[in-house]
């Protein structure tokens, strides 16, 4: 029981603190909605658990041999966070092109799971924390189990808590400026991340 609770307390923790995934729904809620930011949501919550499945029961060995994967990854995905800082940062703006400031798709949000630095460093640190030697693929699909839930339950806290922003903000500049303060914010996060690293030990 002791191993359950710990589990649910780090994937809770890991998915319901500030990231790039929590911060980019928070603004597809304010700008697009709950309904049309859903398969930006179903993108994240079936996506992220399926890169820890891949991770988990596999993949991991190639990092662990090739150490300089990970960095080449890391290089590219803050790259890409760079340029949706960009994105969200004119999501509110009726001048940009109207591709800028369209949600994500299903697809490109469960492939931003492949770019996302803290999904790598949250996933390895599960595996590496959680998986039973002695039973290794039980524990693992344990983990992705546990991932699974609280991934609808963390991210749907972060969908609500945007489009309840409407209300708040109401339109037009306040948007425009609340979009530029998440890109900002985003932008931001990449600083601890590029400094981060994990140890792959599945």
């Amino acid at each position: 029981m002791e191993y359950y609770l710990s589990l649910i307390t780090f994937t809770f923790v890991a998915g319901i603190t500030p990231g790039p995934n929590n911060m980019m729904l928070l603004a597809s809620g304010l700008n697009h909605g709950i309904r049309r930011s859903l398969p930006h949501y179903f993108g994240i919550c079936i996506g992220f658990p399926v890169m820890v499945a891949v991770v988990g029961f596999g993949i991991g060995a190639l990092f662990a041999e090739y150490p300089s994967a990970y960095l080449y990854l890391k290089v590219l995905g803050i790259t890409y966070l760079l340029y949706l800082s960009w994105k969200i940062g004119n999501a509110g703006n009726p001048s940009a092109a109207k591709k800028i400031r369209e949600p994500f798709t299903f697809l490109q949000a469960a492939a931003f799971q492949w770019l996302n630095p803290k999904a790598w460093v949250i996933a390895v640190g599960a595996l590496a924390a959680f998986t039973i030697p002695d039973n290794v693929k039980l524990s693992v699909a344990v983990i992705i189990a546990v991932y699974f839930l609280m991934g609808f339950i963390c991210m749907a806290v972060w969908l609500i808590l945007g489009q309840g922003l409407q209300r708040f903000l109401g339109s037009g500049k306040r948007i425009h400026y609340f979009n530029i303060l998440m890109a900002l914010l985003l932008a931001l996060s990449v600083i601890p991340m590029a400094f981060s690293d994990f140890d792959v030990v599945v």
